[in-house]
């Protein structure tokens, strides 16, 4: 018996280490399709340098060290990494399959450990070297860092529980994972150690948020060139909330060893928050884990006093009508195309007794005090004069390749005369005077962020509007995926009102842009009335969407906003909003789907299998937002059936633009106004509908009569051909449902 018991136990504990393993590595597999590399699956993933914790001894001059311990908040809990280097002293391979390391706290809770994706293969140590093996746990909001306590063990089939402890190493009081200001952070970019330090901090302010720039200094102190991962970097205040922060210039950015390169972080924080304490906080996304992984912590430095900035100063001019008061807003660089967009906001204000023309203007954009830009004026505003303590908006823009560097960026703006001295208009030879002249930074360029949840106010004269996101959905198809933005816009204006067309673009956060079609509504929109826009784009298929935003601004063609079928040719007003986490959940009762703007809810369902095919029957309630208008073009509702052995599937389309219609005649309470028609029979419409029925006739169905267990009933979000599973219930074939 003793040979058996010992298989036993040897087996045992093969099926322990192979057990630790396997769910170190069971959630690597990639959801397939393309993405970029930086960020997409199998992308490497990076570690920072935060202080080692302890040794432990495994004999032979051979040990482990804890190192590079690090804990970021996510999504109700907090996600910790660690690195442990493996030692081997001695003369022999050494096989870390023999050993494993545990997490606990010290109340005596274990958390399960994994082992990170690229380092899953990393199990035989050369005599005489070391290797870095990283890892990760998800541990309660509630965990601090010295709560936990990492013990070392060793497989050993002779102790009763198959381990054998070979030491711990405590997490103490005092440790700390963030860098003082000042003070560099090395971070491992795919094996290559970058140097990395906040060089310094800007921050600007409107009415509701501070504008900080965070300029990080990225430094290769390696041997061979480093492409930057795309990283999502965050403002994490004194009080623990995180602020996504944009990088400006990062795709494709590789670094040559021995050189820097300063990356600006730009975002938004509302003004209500207390600037003290401020930290950054850099962090990427795992694709195959789907978790965001901690890098590196930086305590931030006093804010720098930008020099020369000319923005949120009023300056006055004079002409032969009278005294002009102007303010440069903003200015802002702008993806669009293959080129980017300058693009100049001014308030003209008229502060004297008396009503003022408004000037025939004219500008151009100058680079770093040596390159001239052409400027084209647009005038947002449908004003023809200001009267008294009035104002109005005007706007600059030029183009420029998306790829020129600049630091300082002057604005000229001119006024346009004619040969006689009076307008433009009324001359032959038009010339021009400079009025003012407005310097600005390339670092102070912020455009408008809006963290999640917060709404974007537009207040162009007789289109005033707000903005913000209602939610983000993925729609998976065959070979990509479609990304898409629901935008909720709310008229401001006493009187109806057309939705001013928008140009929208999605930017990932290594700062790939997708263009994204938006959805046209051609109603006028009531005073407080809202609408539903969709913004869509096509994106490879699995794409990481964290860390992205959207930008939306006021399209423009030639010199005014654009009206019409006619295409945009730039776009002023730019502001960002930062998207929401999406919900990838799938229900498992078929009550309250989220449609939006219908809300669509499915009960007693039941099947039945004949001679000429296979049906299914059930009751549904579709509702709708009636304050909301929104266009359904391309999206459709789609109910299908599965067996659980495959033997019977099948699936019906329903278009959103048949819910408005009547009512189909049913022999229950349905609401609404019956039709009677065959077609209408097969539609789904607005009200509650008893014993609406899809049919499929197929004769030789009735054959598998005999082997029918269990279906699913899906509801799927359908949009351009792309569906996302909203819903999923599994059910008894020919036993109706509650």
């Amino acid at each position: 018996m003793k040979p058996k018991n010992k298989t036993n136990k040897t087996g045992i504990l093969l099926l322990a280490a192979a057990l630790s393993l396997g769910s170190a590595v069971s959630a690597f597999a990639a959801d397939g399709g393309a993405a970029p590399p930086s960020s997409g699956p199998g992308a490497v993933l990076s570690m920072g340098t935060s202080p080692a914790l302890g040794q432990v001894p495994i004999g032979g001059g051979s040990y482990f060290e804890v190192r590079n311990v690090s804990m970021l908040p996510d999504s109700g809990s907090k996600t910790v990494t660690f690195t442990l280097t493996v030692t081997n002293g001695g003369s022999s391979e050494l096989l870390f399959i023999d050993y494993w390391v545990r997490l606990k706290t010290k109340s005596g809770n274990d958390l399960s450990v994994r082992v990170l994706p690229q380092d899953k293969d990393k199990n035989r140590i050369s005599p005489k070297s070391s290797q870095d093996i990283s890892f990760y746990a998800t541990v309660n909001e509630a965990t601090e860092l010295n709560d936990l306590i990492f013990q070392l063990i060793k497989w050993d089939f002779s102790q009763p529980n198959f381990e054998r402890a070979l030491g711990e190493i405590p997490v103490p009081d005092d440790y700390n994972i963030v860098a003082k200001a000042g003070e560099s952070q090395t971070i491992q970019m795919a094996g290559n150690p970058v140097k990395t330090t906040v060089k310094k901090v800007l921050l600007g302010k409107n009415e509701k948020n501070y504008t900080p720039t965070v300029v990080l200094t990225v430094q290769n102190t390696g041997s061979r060139s480093s492409a930057v991962p795309s990283y999502q970097y965050l403002l994490r205040t004194a009080g623990g909330d995180m602020y996504p922060l944009e990088a400006k210039g990062i795709k494709d950015l590789v670094i040559n060893p021995k050189t820097d390169k300063d990356i600006e972080l730009s975002g938004s924080v509302p003004v209500s928050v207390f600037t003290e304490g401020w930290q950054l906080v850099i962090v990427q996304n795992a694709a195959d884990l789907k978790l965001n992984l901690p890098i590196a912590f930086y305590e931030l430095p006093s804010v720098t006093d930008p020099d020369n900035v000319d923005s949120g100063k009023e300056y006055t001019f004079t002409n032969e009508k009278g005294t002009y008061t102007t303010q440069l807003n903003a200015v802002q660089r702008l993806p669009w195309e293959d080129q980017d967009i300058l693009t100049a906001r001014l308030t003209l204000s008229d502060k004297g007794p008396e009503s003022l023309p408004i000037p025939d203007f004219a500008g151009y954009f100058m680079l770093d005090d040596n390159v001239k830009v052409e400027a084209k004026l647009i005038r947002t505003d449908n004003v023809i004069g200001l009267a008294p303590g009035a104002s109005t908006q005007i706007q600059f823009i030029g183009k420029i390749p998306y790829t020129y560097e600049f630091g300082k960026v002057k604005l000229v703006l001119q006024e346009k005369k004619g040969s006689d001295g009076g307008s433009s208009g009324s001359g032959t030879a038009a010339q021009t005077t400079i009025l003012l002249e407005f310097v600005h930074r390339s670092e102070m360029m912020n455009m408008t962020y809006n963290n999640v949840g917060e709404t974007f106010k537009s207040t162009g004269v007789g289109r005033s509007a707000s903005y913000s996101v209602r939610g983000v959905t993925t729609y998976s198809g065959d070979t990509e995926d479609m990304f898409a933005v629901q935008m909720e816009v709310t008229n401001l204006e006493k009187r109806f009102s057309d939705v001013t067309k928008l140009v929208a673009q999605f930017k990932t956060s290594d700062g790939t842009v997708y263009p994204a079609a938006v959805s046209e509504i051609k109603n006028k929109i009531s005073p407080n009335g809202k609408v539903i826009l969709m913004l869509s784009s096509p994106v490879p298929r699995s794409f990481p969407t964290s860390g992205m935003h959207v930008m939306i601004g006021e399209a423009v063609t030639e010199d005014k906003l654009t009206a019409g079928d006619k295409k945009p040719d730039a776009y002023v007003n730019a502001a960002a909003f930062w998207l929401p986490q999406e919900s990838y959940s799938v229900k498992p009762d078929l009550m309250d789907l989220d449609l939006t703007p219908y809300k669509l809810s499915i009960n007693h369902i039941n099947t039945w299998l004949d001679q000429q095919g296979v049906g299914l029957k059930f009751n549904y309630e579709l509702s709708k937002d009636l304050l909301m208008q929104t266009n359904t073009d391309g999206r459709k509702l789609v109910i299908g059936l599965e067996d659980e052995k495959g033997q019977i599937k099948f699936t019906r389309e329903f278009d959103f633009k048949d819910f408005e219609g009547a009512t189909p005649q049913n022999p229950g309470t349905g609401s609404g106004t019956p039709s009677g028609t065959t077609d209408d029979k097969d539609k789904i419409k607005l009200g509650k509908v008893e014993n609406f029925e899809i049919k499929v006739n197929d004769r030789n169905l009735i054959f598998f009569v005999e082997t029918l267990k269990n279906y699913k009933l899906n509801i799927y979000d359908s949009f351009q051909g792309h569906k996302k599973l909203l819903a999923s219930k599994k059910i008894q074939w020919f036993e109706p449902t509650d």
